[in-house]
């Protein structure tokens, strides 16, 4: 392609023939879309822009498909229960699905369950990542919205449930939707819940920047990339949206639908379920559960084309296509594993004994599981005590070895020590 095409991924509800359509933004031609089963709302992700998946709906199980195989699911991950909500990190490491009120956090590489954290009091309604995948985000019907610093949750013991960064508990009704701005943990986050208010965040510190209170509930919300606009979806179908750089500055601001008519976009007959806006901050597509999805002039309010669907829409939103979505012959650089249904570390000694080495930041410092230092001690064991059965009489060449050996595990821990104090710098150093 000569230049990156932006593309509508898009579910309903009912999607007899397809979970998933695709169209293209700005001609808005149809794509092929993705086969099998209904994805349920803020199910649908990107994974590593090569991998599909889409929570299926009421179902305890998330659909994954390969990019350029539309038609035929690759596998199905195994939940506990039915997933409320679903999100891949950018950089296509970690997936993240609510299941009743846990959060189910699954390493991509290998396919280990890593934490299943329980800090909201009823089900989850959302989560995302930071742009930089250091953070992620979680909403619930208990009107909580959590800050979760992902080092953290991978640092902590698997007895013990890591402390959220922030507690956002500004809310007084469910949280139905929140997205993340730019600058990972330095970004700004939106909130939006059935309370009739949107409330802007910053990261870093947890404090409220901004509260919008509006005449009806907020479905949906999202920024756009220049963070100039905040964009909320009401209950009845309107879609508001809120200057960011207006003067003065207030914190608790009202919307007024009379005074600010030319900032509301008019059309669905129903809630608006989500929105997105393009890369260029010109065009914003949003879902409703009147069953369309609508794709507006951001800067003229008018709609420039409507998509009708079989019913309510449940995920809609806007990305760059990835180069395998239209290449036929293509294939992820790496198979997905089989995903595990329990907490790694506490699978059975045949389940681990099946495991490959695993690479985890910090693990070498937990008293549960090997980390591969361990492994490689463990192997080095083997192969000397192998060769003292062997070696009859070689006494001395036996204990030059095992010197040897010994040395390059003392390397092999310091090279490891410094790879994780450099990790740790690199992900806790502040952006500039």
């Amino acid at each position: 392609m000569a230049a990156p095409m932006e593309v509508a991924l898009v579910s309903d509800a009912a999607g007899p023939l397809c979970n998933c359509s695709v169209w293209e933004l700005h001609s808005g031609s149809a794509l092929p879309g993705y086969r099998g089963g209904n994805s349920g709302p803020r199910g649908l992700a990107l994974l590593g822009g090569e991998h599909l998946l889409g929570a299926q709906l009421g179902k305890s199980y998330i659909n994954v498909w390969e990019l350029q195989r539309k038609d035929q699911l690759q596998q199905k991950i195994i939940c506990p229960g039915p997933v409320t909500c679903l999100t891949a990190s950018p950089n296509g490491l970690y997936i993240l699905a609510g299941v009743a009120e846990s959060i189910y956090l699954w390493e991509v590489s290998n396919g280990n369950l890593l934490a299943i954290l329980n800090r909201h009091y009823q089900d989850l309604t959302c989560l995302c990542f930071t742009d930089d995948s250091s953070h992620f985000l979680s909403g619930a019907k208990d009107c909580l919205a959590l800050v979760w610093n992902l080092y953290s949750v991978l640092q902590a013991e698997p007895s013990q449930i890591p402390d959220p960064r922030h507690v956002w508990s500004r809310h007084s009704l469910p949280i139905t939707d929140l997205c993340c701005g730019f600058g990972g943990p330095l970004a700004r986050a939106a909130t939006a819940s059935l309370d009739q208010t949107a409330k802007l965040w910053e990261i870093s510190s947890g404090e409220l920047l901004l509260s919008v209170l509006f005449d009806v509930g907020i479905m949906a919300v999202t920024l756009d990339l220049s963070e100039y606009h905040m964009f909320c979806g009401g209950m009845d179908g309107s879609i508001f949206q809120v200057d960011l750089c207006a003067w003065p500055v207030q914190r608790d601001r009202t919307f007024q639908t009379e005074r600010e008519n030319g900032k509301v976009f008019k059309g669905h007959r129903n809630q608006v379920t989500c929105l997105s806006v393009s890369t260029d901050g010109s065009l914003l597509l949003s879902g409703s559960h009147d069953e369309t999805v609508r794709l507006w002039d951001i800067q003229s309010k008018q709609c420039l084309k409507t998509m009708n669907h079989k019913g309510p829409v449940t995920n809609a939103f806007i990305v760059l296509a990835p180069a395998n979505m239209f290449n036929p012959d293509g294939k992820p650089s790496v198979p997905l594993p089989k995903f595990s249904k329990h907490l790694h570390g506490t699978e059975s000694n045949d389940e681990q004994g099946s495991e490959g080495v695993t690479l985890r930041l910090g693990l070498h410092q937990q008293d549960s599981g090997e980390s591969y230092l361990e492994k490689a001690e463990k192997m080095y064991s083997q192969m000397y005590s192998t060769r003292e059965k062997n070696l009859v009489g070689d006494q001395e060449h036996l204990t030059i070895q095992v010197s040897e050996l010994e040395e390059e595990v003392s390397t092999l821990r310091k090279i490891n020590k410094n790879l994780f104090d450099f990790s740790a710098r690199i992900i806790t150093k502040p952006a500039k």
